[in-house]
């Protein structure tokens, strides 16, 4: 058929990636996007079909590095987690290595406190 673009073979590995996990109420999705100059995360209850708490690096105002906002996203979304009671997430890429803003994002979310 052609060449895949990058967003058609992200897209790809991540309807490989979301058969696999599912989040539920006990235990929702950490979701994970990733834009070319801000990061997204949000958990969600797959079973119910909403989201129970959302932070993104617009919300920081500072002018920090990509890496260091995604720390910052990973920190903030734990302790909304933590006042709505969620002490533990699956975690889900969303398609993207983890690596870098990705990685940085999931160990502010563990050093808050929240077991991925």
């Amino acid at each position: 058929m052609g060449v895949e673009t990058r967003r058609q073979s992200r897209e790809r590995r991540h309807s490989r990636v979301r058969e696999k996990i599912r989040g539920s109420a006990a235990r929702p999705r950490l979701a994970v996007f990733r834009s070319l100059t801000h990061i997204y995360a949000q958990l969600v209850d797959d079973d119910a079909g909403r989201t129970l708490a959302a932070a993104s690096s617009k919300e920081a105002k500072d002018k920090a590095k990509r890496i260091d906002s995604a720390k910052t996203v990973g920190t903030l979304l734990a302790d909304r987690a933590k006042q709505k009671g969620v002490t533990e997430v699956v975690f889900d890429r969303g398609g993207y290595r983890y690596h870098g803003r990705v990685k940085a994002l999931a160990d502010g979310v563990r050093e808050a406190g929240v077991k991925l």
